[in-house]
């Protein structure tokens, strides 16, 4: 066990990190508010738009990430017209394709999620807003989207660290993040064993952090 180079690559490492945070703060930030959206698509009567919902989250959580990540960096820059396009101003980064698809494939397993919580708020809340004459829009936000939160945190902690992992596919698109990183030094000192020990390490790191944010919010929040 080479003890230098892990001591060697853990600051490289360390801001390789700062690297993956950046891409799953803004993909967490983008997913809730597409999966917020297709929640609430999803509990409309309108078949039409509930059936568009309910087809966009089967399409993002019934295909791997990483065949995503590849559809929308190298299969969307084959079509001509858009590189015609504004678009293929964001397209052609790789950087900006990554969150598009990790974006996307969060926000169809969020909007699942806040679907069940929606579906579990008991109707009594509902009708003692509006016997109170508060307006359907006010419940909505005042009421349901508190309840919706605070019922679905534990499942959310659980996707929050699932994207954590799986921004490790951005390196597949030449993204230096903690992974992409990791694999370069390794392919510079053919050692994967003490690389990846020390890489592994900041993951598991990471996810402590979350698990025990995602804990403190429950308890504040009286889920528990």
């Amino acid at each position: 066990m080479d003890l230098d180079l892990m001591i060697n690559s853990f600051p490289k490492l360390l801001n390789a990190t700062f690297t993956t945070l950046k891409l799953l703060s803004l993909s967490l930030i983008f997913g809730l508010i597409i999966g917020l959206i297709f929640a609430i698509m999803r509990l409309s009567n309108n078949k039409l738009i509930g059936n568009f919902s309910y087809g966009f989250s089967y399409v993002f959580r019934g295909t791997p990430l990483l065949v995503q990540i590849f559809i929308i960096y190298f299969g969307l820059g084959q079509i001509e017209y858009l590189r015609s396009t504004f678009l293929w101003t964001i397209l052609k980064e790789p950087y900006w394709c990554a969150i598009i698809a990790f974006s996307l494939n969060t926000g169809a397993y969020t909007s699942e999620i806040l679907r069940s919580a929606f579906q579990t708020i008991k109707p009594g809340f509902i009708e003692a807003g509006k016997s109170l004459g508060i307006s359907s829009k006010v419940i909505f936000y005042k009421i349901q989207i508190p309840i919706a939160i605070k019922q679905s945190l534990p499942a959310y902690g659980n996707e929050i660290i699932l994207m954590l992992k799986g921004t490790s596919l951005a390196s597949t698109v030449t993204l230096m993040d903690l992974t992409g990183v990791a694999k370069y030094i390794i392919s510079t000192t053919f050692k994967p064993i003490e690389v990846f020990i020390v890489a592994g390490s900041i993951y598991l790191f990471l996810t402590f952090l979350i698990h025990n944010f995602i804990k403190f919010a429950e308890k504040k929040m009286g889920t528990n």
